[in-house]
């Protein structure tokens, strides 16, 4: 049975889906699909620390489903949006996790990702998969992961 190691990006994943679907991703029926393909070893969701109690409930479900919750403050932009920028947590995490699974599973649609999924290639072996929103997901992040899964309707709430 595959080893599996799942990164969500939270922030990218949430904004991406409700621009283009008007609706949320259903991390249950993610994990059940995921759960399917092999035993998921770490589940780690990237998030920022708010006080707004459904994001509150929402990371208590995460944490219900078997992810690991980590926050960083939140920081309120002019423009009203949120930034709780994880890209380095991220990268830091999924490159030390690489070389002990099979598989690493990245939610995001973020291009700077890419050279991290090639390195993890070349240095571990390690396979790839990218779920994102395919209109907003960057060329470069398609191309540098083994499988792109595309976020489809049936992986909505």
């Amino acid at each position: 049975m595959s080893r599996i190691a799942i990164f969500a990006d939270i922030q990218n994943i949430y904004y991406t889906t409700r621009q283009v679907f008007g609706r949320s991703f259903n991390y249950r029926y993610f994990w059940q699909r995921i759960s399917q393909e092999g035993d998921i070893v770490s589940a780690t969701a990237y998030a920022i620390n708010s006080q707004d109690p459904g994001q509150q409930k929402f990371q208590q479900a995460l944490k219900h489903i078997g992810f690991t919750v980590k926050l960083k403050p939140f920081i309120q932009r002019s423009d009203g949006s949120a930034k709780g920028d994880w890209d380095v947590g991220i990268t830091l995490d999924l490159y030390e996790q690489a070389p002990d699974v099979d598989k690493v599973i990245l939610l995001s649609g973020d291009g700077d990702f890419d050279q991290l999924l090639e390195r993890v290639k070349q240095k571990f072996g390690t396979q790839t998969e990218v779920y994102g929103v395919s209109s907003l997901t960057a060329n470069s992040l398609i191309q540098s992961c083994d499988h792109f899964n595309e976020i489809s309707q049936e992986m909505l709430v």
